[in-house]
């Protein structure tokens, strides 16, 4: 299976790490490879990378507490944990925080090849076509994404988008008459979500709010403790608070 994958394998043990990067890039795989923890954290925060696999036990920051802070920042990204321990509460750990799959050592390595290839696999059958869709009709309004141009079709007022302003404005278009979680929008645009991405978040909110007003059968409504809702009237879904 040839592929392009890239992989951030966080292994403390040199040799075996050294041995397991050889095997998969072996197999087409870009193989970074991190000796702690830390090291992992940071190599993640500047890569981009379609897997990682975290040995659970190691010095300065364990897999279980690496890979919680992953999936803060991306909780879309598969993780698989490799541990020396089999016991049933670190297997439950594992998945609690969301291990994609958990593999015990000593391993076969083709079992982890076969087990990465699923993974990714399903990861990529799961992609949203929306994510495809790079133009959008809102009411009286055209929205070019690529360009980050929304344009009034009745005054052919245009404005240029910031880049957020864009990405939120494009996922609100995905979610057009249906709730949008915040929790959601967050993570893909701001990479976390916590008060102040929040707080961010409901400014660009208040800006697109705005941008829309010439329509009024256009509105952004707050979800309360859910999220958003681009609703265009004519067109709506059912929503409750």
């Amino acid at each position: 299976m040839a592929t392009n994958n890239r992989i951030l394998l966080v292994e403390d043990d040199q040799n075996f790490g050294d041995v397991l990067k050889s095997y998969l890039e072996m197999h087409d795989f870009e193989i970074d490879l991190a000796v702690d923890g830390i090291d992992g954290w940071n190599k993640f925060r500047q890569g981009e990378f379609d897997l990682c696999i975290l040995d659970v036990m190691m010095p300065k920051k364990d897999g279980f507490t690496l890979g919680t802070e992953i999936r803060e920042k991306d909780a879309e990204m598969p993780i698989i944990f490799l541990t020396a321990k089999t016991l049933k509460d670190d297997v439950l750990k594992g998945f609690q925080i969301g291990a994609d799959d958990y593999i015990a050592k000593p391993f076969n390595s083709e079992e982890l090849l076969y087990r990465i290839q699923a993974i990714l696999k399903r990861s990529q059958k799961q992609a949203d076509p929306r994510e495809e869709i790079k133009e959008f009709n809102i009411g009286i309004f055209h929205f070019n994404y690529p360009l980050r141009i929304l344009t009034n079709n009745d005054e052919s007022d245009q404005v240029k988008l910031s880049p957020k302003e864009a990405e939120l404005l494009r996922m609100f278009c995905m979610y057009k008459n249906d709730i949008l979680p915040r929790s959601e929008a967050l993570v893909k645009i701001w990479k976390e979500d916590n008060y102040f991405t929040a707080r961010s978040m409901d400014v660009f909110v208040t800006k697109l709010r705005k941008y829309l007003k010439a329509d009024e059968n256009i509105e952004i409504v707050n979800i309360h403790g859910n999220g958003f809702q681009l609703l265009v009237r004519g067109e709506e879904k059912v929503a409750t608070e």
